[in-house]
């Protein structure tokens, strides 16, 4: 969980500087940002999906290699981690009902999955 929150931070924390807000939108606190969401273009929420994606899968795929047994299970269990801080995320920061559902629905079980099979593929 750990590696994950940090993989999901770190590409949050640039995410700024390589797609830079609208002018206008405070993008360093949670009230700036729920005040400027409605600003935001889909480009804008391309990399807070990598984030929750590449996070989720680094997570679980380290999950994956650490235990000996039930590698999958311990992989979708980094991933139902991670759905649950995306639920929080998008109640604490309302988002496009297009980026809330591909969120939710692509971006933590699926890699989860993805990173346990690859684990238990590199054996």
């Amino acid at each position: 969980m750990l590696l994950g929150s940090v993989v999901n931070m770190g590409i949050i924390m640039i995410s700024a500087s390589i797609i830079p807000p609208q002018n206008g939108a405070d993008v360093t606190t949670a009230e700036g940002l729920k005040a400027s969401m409605h600003l935001f273009q889909p480009k804008h929420f391309v990399l807070p999906f990598l984030a929750h994606a590449l996070g989720t899968f680094a997570g679980a795929f380290v999950a994956a290699i650490v235990f000996a047994t039930h590698k999958m299970k311990f992989a979708l269990g980094i991933g139902v981690f991670f759905l649950a801080g995306g639920i929080a995320s998008i109640l604490i920061l309302p988002s496009p009902i297009w980026f809330t559902v591909l969120d939710l629905v692509g971006a933590y079980i699926p890699m989860a999955y993805f990173a346990g099979k690859f684990a238990v593929k590199r054996k």
